[in-house]
């Protein structure tokens, strides 16, 4: 098979040590490319080399500290002799000012893009953007997500006067929006030689291999051990640990009744790869967009996985769904038969194997 960038060159993985860019590592070396990672300082990549190097035996995992990747040349190092990218760095402090998330994140974006357009041996280069770039989550209305679309609304309220009380999670999905945006405007404008694609992932869940690690991977283990435990007063979001923090955003998304679609994290990762090595795969919105749920559905399969478990109380409706249509999900479900799956793993599926190996 042809491939845009050739088994066994270098994938340069920015923010390897978060949950999605870790598994995008893994893939990557599970289809026999080469990593190299970055994070802000080297010690916060010590365990993701440890992870990654375990569990494929004879890889070597060089890391590189950007410690501020809205710098001008910040990724010039880093993108030396690599033949592909995945930027999936972000911030995600989750600071309910604008200010303090959106100008680093788009900087960020058009510096590394620029680091790249200079490196001749780029051939690839691809996004994590998120689906909250494209919409935002709604309940029981139906409407249809293409490439198209955009959170316009997100956009326009994250940057509303203070105060900016309760913006979270609304200036995080403005963030990913609006640097998404900048990666297609400068590809229209600059035109770089390297093919361009984004992966817009949805809620992940799945493995996590690298301890520390906090996110929407972190829900099921949340929601099984920790969500009754409370949050000490006073904890920033920055100095509540990692545990902690899954539990947070989990209380989040359940205060706020935020329905969505799941994803397993493996399958997010392999469509980055699919993004960056099939020729045909050019100037593509991927939607990671497996299958909708609600928290009664996910409370009914750990049920059955370990019935008699205790649970946190269920106060959401069983009937409020989100009934978005996605009209992109059968190109990612054709992506993923290359990698020799039958479509996306299944809600039920993932969250089982999550739950039996706690």
């Amino acid at each position: 098979m042809t491939t845009t960038i050739p088994k066994g060159s270098t994938v340069l993985v920015t923010g390897i040590n978060g949950y999605i860019a870790s598994h995008v590592a893994d893939q990557l070396l599970l289809a026999g490319y080469k990593v190299r990672g970055t994070v802000r300082s080297i010690s916060k990549g010590e365990a993701v080399k440890a992870a990654l190097e375990a569990r494929h035996p004879g890889a070597n995992i060089p890391i590189v500290a950007v410690a501020d990747m809205a710098q001008a040349g910040a990724f010039d190092e880093a993108v030396k002799g690599v033949s592909g990218i995945a930027h999936v760095a972000s911030v995600v402090s989750f600071d309910e000012d604008p200010n303090n998330v959106i100008p680093e994140v788009i900087a960020g974006v058009k510096s590394i893009l620029i680091s790249a357009a200079t490196e001749p041996s780029v051939k690839s280069f691809v996004y994590t953007s998120s689906s909250t770039a494209a919409v935002k989550p709604v309940s029981n209305k139906r409407f249809t997500v293409d490439s198209n679309s955009w959170n316009e609304e997100d956009i326009e309220a994250a940057h509303k006067p203070p105060p900016y009380d309760g913006r979270a999670f609304t200036v995080y999905s403005a963030s990913k929006a609006e640097a998404e945006k900048a990666v297609w405007g400068f590809v229209k404008e600059q035109k770089p030689s390297f093919i361009t694609n984004s992966i817009l992932p949805n809620c992940n869940f799945g493995e996590i291999f690298v301890e520390g690690q906090a996110s929407t991977g972190g829900f099921l283990k949340a929601i099984y051990e920790d969500y009754g435990k409370p949050i000490p007063d006073g904890f920033s979001w920055r100095t509540i640990p990692p545990r902690k923090q899954s539990v947070s955003l989990l209380k989040g998304f359940i205060t706020d009744d935020i329905l969505e679609w799941f994803v397993d994290v493996r399958d997010t990762a392999r469509l980055h790869i699919a993004a960056l090595i099939f020729p045909d795969v050019k100037n593509e919105r991927i939607f990671a967009f497996a299958e909708p749920f609600n928290y009664d559905d996910i409370f009914k399969i750990i049920e059955e996985v370990r019935p008699g478990h205790k649970l946190p109380e269920n106060t959401h409706n069983p009937e409020d769904r989100d009934l978005s249509e996605v009209s992109e999900k059968p190109r990612a479900e054709e992506l993923l038969k290359r990698f020799g799956r039958s479509g996306f793993a299944s809600l039920h599926d993932t969250v089982k194997e999550v739950i039996e190996a706690l």
